[in-house]
C-alpha cells in the first residue's frame, strides 16, 4: 500500500505573470551610467548598458567570442571592450575590433543589442534582442519649472511579481493595517472611489476622502482637509498615485516598474511634490518615511511569495474593495496576448469609460 504524500492542500497552481516584451521599461537613472558598463536583468535576459560618446547601449551581457560577461569590460570612445580579449563592440552590438586580427572584419560578428532611449532622466530599455519598437516611452509629468516643485528620485526592489508589486503600490485598503501610524490607520471615513479605465490605463479617483493620517499624511496638510486623490495604471509597468489639496500642496509619484524576472520587481519612483513647508524639511522627513513604508511593503511581498512558493501557486478571493488589482491584471493578460490598444500617455485626451463606482470605509 502506497503511503499518502505530504502535501499542502490543493491550490490552483496559478502565477500573476506576464511577459511583455514589446514594451518600454526604465533600466536605471541616466546618473547611474557614467564611463563604466553597468549590468541590468530585465524579463530574465542579462544585459550590459554602457554610454558611447553619443547615445547608450544595452546589449546581451555575454561575449560572443568566450561568454566572458561584457559588464566587466571598459567603455573605450564609443565602444564596449571584453576584459577577456579586448574585442570591442558599438552601441548596436557589432564587433568593430578584434586585437591582432588583420583584415576586414566579419559583419556577423556581433552581440544581439536591445533598442534604448535616453529620456527625463531615465534610460528606456525594449527588452526584445534586435527589436523594433512600435512605440515611445512613457513621458514623465512635467511640473512648472517656477511652480516651487521639488523633486526626489529613488531606486528600490522588491522580492515580488510586476503584478503584486504594483497593485501594492496603488492599493488603498493595505495602508490602514501594514502601515498604521506612517500612512492611515487612524479614524475610519467613507470614501466614494471610482474606477475609469481605457485600453492601456486605469485610474481611480478617491472623493471625499480626508487628510491621511499618520505622519506622511500629515506632510500633505497639517491643518486637515479634504484632498483629491487619484491612483492610476498604466501599461506596462508604471503606478502613479497623487494627492491635492488645494493650490499649494501636491505630491505625485510615478514609479517605474521593471521585471527582473518573474518575482523580483525593480522600482525607480519619479516624486515631485510643493507644500506650504520648505522642500528642504519636507525631504527631510518625507524620505525616510517613504523609505520605511517601502520596506514595510518589501518585506510583505517577500512574505507573499515565499507563501506562494510553499503551496505551489496563488489562490485569490477578491471583493469589491479589489478595485484596481483585477483592473490591472485584465490590462496586463490583454497586452500579453497582443490587445495593446494605442500607446499610453498620461495626457492622452481620449475618454474614460466609467466602470465601477463603490463607498467604503477606510
Amino acid at each position: 500500500m502506497t503511503a499518502a504524500r505530504l502535501v499542502p492542500p490543493p491550490t490552483k497552481g496559478h502565477l500573476s505573470v506576464a511577459r511583455l516584451s514589446r514594451f518600454w521599461y526604465v533600466a536605471c537613472r541616466s546618473s547611474d551610467l557614467g564611463r563604466r558598463p553597468i549590468r541590468r536583468t530585465l524579463l530574465g535576459v542579462p544585459l550590459v548598458l554602457f554610454r558611447g560618446r553619443e547615445r547608450v547601449g544595452a546589449l546581451l551581457d555575454r561575449c560572443p567570442h568566450r561568454n566572458v560577461p561584457l559588464s566587466l569590460g571598459t567603455v573605450v570612445g564609443s565602444e564596449l571592450q571584453c576584459k577577456y580579449h579586448g574585442w570591442e563592440f558599438d552601441c548596436s552590438g557589432r564587433c568593430t575590433k578584434v586585437p591582432g586580427l588583420e583584415g576586414e572584419l566579419d559583419r556577423d560578428r556581433r552581440v544581439p543589442a536591445c533598442p534604448v532611449r535616453e529620456q527625463d532622466g531615465l534610460i528606456w530599455v525594449w527588452p526584445e534582442l534586435d527589436g523594433t519598437p512600435t512605440r515611445e516611452p512613457f513621458g514623465v509629468p512635467q511640473v512648472p519649472s517656477d511652480g516651487g516643485y521639488a523633486t526626489v528620485v529613488r531606486e528600490v526592489s522588491a522580492r515580488g511579481t510586476l503584478h503584486a508589486t504594483l497593485e501594492n503600490a496603488l492599493d488603498v485598503p493595505h495602508t490602514a493595517f501594514l502601515h498604521r501610524g506612517l500612512f492611515r490607520g487612524g479614524e475610519r471615513h467613507e470614501i466614494q472611489a471610482r474606477l475609469k479605465r481605457r485600453r492601456e490605463m486605469v485610474e481611480i479617483e478617491y472623493l471625499g476622502e480626508p487628510r491621511p493620517e499618520g505622519l506622511a499624511g500629515r506632510l500633505l496638510s497639517p491643518s486637515g482637509g479634504t484632498v483629491e486623490h487619484w491612483d492610476r495604471f498604466f501599461l506596462p509597468s508604471i503606478a502613479q498615485v497623487e494627492y491635492r489639496l488645494g493650490s499649494e500642496t501636491h505630491f505625485r509619484v510615478t514609479a517605474f516598474g521593471a521585471p527582473v524576472s518573474d518575482f523580483e520587481t525593480r522600482l525607480i519612483a519619479v516624486a515631485q511634490f510643493k507644500t506650504r513647508l520648505p522642500s528642504r524639511l519636507v525631504k527631510l522627513v518625507l524620505q525616510p518615511a517613504a523609505l520605511r513604508i517601502f520596506a514595510q511593503d518589501a518585506r510583505i511581498l517577500g512574505q507573499q511569495t515565499d507563501n506562494i512558493t510553499r503551496f505551489g501557486g496563488e489562490q485569490f478571493m477578491n471583493t469589491e474593495l479589489d478595485l484596481m488589482g483585477p483592473a490591472m491584471w485584465r490590462l496586463l493578460k490583454q497586452a500579453e496576448s497582443g490587445d495593446n490598444g494605442a500607446p499610453a500617455s498620461a495626457t492622452a485626451a481620449d475618454d474614460f469609460e466609467i466602470e465601477k463606482e463603490i463607498r467604503f470605509w477606510a
